[in-house]
């Protein structure tokens, strides 16, 4: 389908650009949204009437979101959450949680606002974009972890799971290496000698 976008849309193009979509992005997202018209001659004629009036209100909302992403500079958010000792959280971090989260810290950000591909499943740092306006977006840190503690680790550079996985992986290597190996080897020496008493006994 072709539509007339009435604002710039990532990837897409800019405001008064006719691009070509697929008909269910269209329909379930760009008309909806009002972010775009179907490009025909109708809506091409309304638009261009009406061009003046959309840019100059898309540059009052630019203007708007650029003085609010000052407000975003180094912000960081941290959840606590509980995880398994690999990391894994029970449960994921969605864009509600982020939403909450910044609204708390006294940011004004909407579910729509938050690009989070996919849900947070395990602890760490993360980048999110928040896209104040088409043409806008800031980037916040986002610190998932299981304690106040592991969250100020985390927020030094500490990688909280590669360290925990260090001091278990040299554990596992001293307990297990010096038992199996000799265990393994007496075995075998005390059956080697037993057969062959029974060998000569025999013959």
């Amino acid at each position: 389908m072709d539509v007339i976008l009435l604002e710039r849309v990532e990837k897409l193009g800019h405001i008064g650009d006719v691009v070509k979509v697929k008909d269910g992005f269209a329909r379930n997202y760009l008309l909806p949204n009002k972010k775009a018209l179907r490009a025909n001659e109708a809506n091409r004629k309304v638009f261009e009437a009406n061009r003046a009036r959309i840019e100059a209100e898309n540059a009052a909302r630019r203007g708007e979101a650029e003085k609010e992403a000052g407000n975003f500079n180094d912000v960081s958010v941290t959840l606590i959450r509980q995880a398994s000792n690999t990391g894994q959280l029970y449960g994921s971090v969605a864009v509600r949680d982020l939403v909450e989260a910044l609204v708390a810290d006294g940011h004004k950000v909407a579910k729509n606002q938050v690009v989070l591909n996919r849900p947070i499943k395990a602890i760490g740092v993360y980048e999110v974009t928040v896209a104040l306006h088409p043409e806008v977006s800031v980037t916040v840190k986002v610190n998932v972890a299981r304690s106040p503690e592991e969250a100020e680790m985390q927020s030094q550079g500490v990688d909280v799971m590669a360290a925990m996985f260090e001091k278990d992986e040299t554990g596992f290597v001293e307990d297990y290496d010096p038992n199996a190996e000799p265990g393994a080897t007496a075995e075998v020496q005390a059956e080697a000698p037993a057969a062959d008493e029974g060998e000569t006994a025999e013959g």
